[in-house]
């Protein structure tokens, strides 16, 4: 937020990845393969919105499990891609993989080059690359029903098996950081009620805080956490990773998140609105959940405004009016 006149000013920051597809006329699948496609997209994502930070990708969840061998499905239309099928048996046989190499594994090479592009096309963004959490990249090579049935059977020995996954990430973190890009890190599959909050604090959180603050060694400074869903019972845990950026979501009781959150001013807040409006809704209606956001934070330091993932069709206009209606306010 920036002082401005005694007031203080709401800033607003979209998250732009599919979309981003869209802005270039391109399905999700075409451009998620195709480096040059991604650069376009987010590019002109940038140039729309001047969203802070970048975040270049289309199915950021994606890589790491492409990377350690899962196949990856075109989606029929404009779908966006996903892991056509588990690939492990279990979560004890993630102990077996070796870590990815950010030179060599999947797209990530190509992706870190797009970020190195997309830093030197604009050397005033914030270019930060989606690297995901281990229970999310378990969840797509184990499928989630499996691990969760391993994480109820055996807690500690799928905590273990999580802890197996930091490796390959701090390793990406290391490419990204070479590369002069850095990392915002994602973890939504590990929120409840898919994961209780006795066990996102028994078999999750320790694996969490050491890829973070690993990964935190590597770039130089805390990195944001970014989980989706119903995060307010977890609230308190996420705190001890160490980060410096949470996101209220939509989908979690977001008046409860904030009153835990609220003296913890050294912490970011970035306070997502509904993103199903904003794509889909009339302007009465993105105009009240704006103002309901700016209700909610009003009066707390170190607070913005975001969104969800934009669905690939959302209309650019709709984006702009609700940017430039809540930097107006």
């Amino acid at each position: 937020m920036h002082a401005l006149k005694g007031r203080l000013l709401m800033d607003i920051s979209p998250s732009v990845y599919e979309h981003a597809a869209f802005l270039i006329g391109r399905t999700p699948w075409e451009a998620s393969r195709d480096g040059e496609l991604i650069f376009q997209g987010h590019a002109e994502a940038y140039r729309r919105y001047r969203q802070t930070p970048i975040m270049p990708g289309i199915d950021i969840y994606n890589l790491e499990p492409e990377a350690y061998g899962a196949v990856i499905e075109e989606p029929h239309g404009i779908g966006v891609p996903g892991v056509r099928e588990p690939v492990l048996g279990s979560a004890y046989e993630l102990t077996r993989l070796k870590p990815l190499d950010p030179r060599t594994s999947g797209r990530i090479p190509m992706m870190i080059e797009v970020a190195a592009r997309l830093a030197r096309e604009f050397p005033e963004a914030d270019v930060r690359v989606p690297v995901s959490g281990p229970f999310s990249i378990a969840s797509n090579l184990v499928g989630f029903e499996t691990l969760l049935c391993d994480v109820i059977a055996d807690p500690d020995r799928a905590a273990a098996a999580l802890m197996h996954l930091i490796d390959g990430q701090v390793a990406f973190a290391e490419g990204l950081k070479a590369a002069g890009v850095d990392v915002a890190f994602f973890e939504s599959a590990a929120c409840p009620p898919l994961l209780s909050p006795a066990l996102f604090r028994r078999v999750e959180l320790p694996a969490l805080k050491s890829i973070m603050a690993r990964i935190g060694e590597v770039v130089g400074h805390p990195i944001p956490c970014i989980i989706g869903g119903n995060t307010e019972p977890i609230v308190e845990a996420m705190l001890e990773t160490g980060s410096n950026y949470l996101i209220c979501p939509f989908e979690t009781n977001q008046e409860a998140f904030m009153q835990k959150v609220w003296d913890r001013t050294d912490v970011r807040i970035r306070a997502n609105s509904d993103v199903e409006l904003i794509s889909r809704g009339t302007w009465e209606q993105i105009r009240a959940d704006a103002d309901r956001i700016v209700r909610l934070t009003a009066g707390r330091e170190n607070v913005c405004m975001g969104t969800g993932a934009l669905p690939y069709e959302t209309p650019p206009e709709n984006v702009l009016m609700v940017m430039e209606y809540v930097r107006n306010l």
